[in-house]
């Protein structure tokens, strides 16, 4: 049923049970799983850069660090559980990435991670995973974590 699945993960605890569930699905279906994660552009660009002696010391590195490792660990688990893993990090923002990522591969489901909040909280300020959801024509699945706030 799903040949291409694509799992759009940040690293954080609202993306671990989305991870292995994708890992799973993918293992039921035999399927190629596909990882991104998205440097958030809103996040480099808000910050002026004056404070860092060097580029090494900036947002940008340290979410491209953190997403190196995320995939790491995450084409490591697929190796253990031979499922077939392609990766990649991009640049831009993270609901029309992940959504024109996608797209380019062709994939038959995509799984996203979310937060379970407030009401009140997604009112105000709504979330990656809302939006991806209202731009894509793609099949999703959405897993939901419990956060204490």
């Amino acid at each position: 049923m799903y040949d291409r699945i694509l799992l759009s993960t940040d690293g954080t605890v609202a993306s671990e049970q989305a991870e292995a569930h994708a890992l799973n699905l993918a293992v039921t279906h035999d399927a190629t799983l596909h990882v991104l994660y998205v440097v958030d552009e809103d996040v480099v660009t808000a910050y002026s850069g004056d404070e860092y002696v060097d580029e090494a010391e900036s947002p940008e590195h340290g979410l491209e660090e953190h997403g190196e490792e995320t995939l790491s660990e995450l084409r490591h688990r697929a190796s253990e559980a031979d499922v077939d893993i392609e990766t990649v990090v991009r640049h831009g923002y993270p609901a029309e990435t992940i959504v024109e990522y996608a797209d380019d591969c062709e994939a038959d489901l995509l799984v996203l991670g979310t937060k379970r909040r407030p009401e009140e909280y997604r009112a105000l300020l709504g979330s990656v995973t809302d939006r991806v959801l209202r731009l894509t024509t793609r099949p999703a699945t959405v897993v939901k974590t419990e956060v204490s706030e």
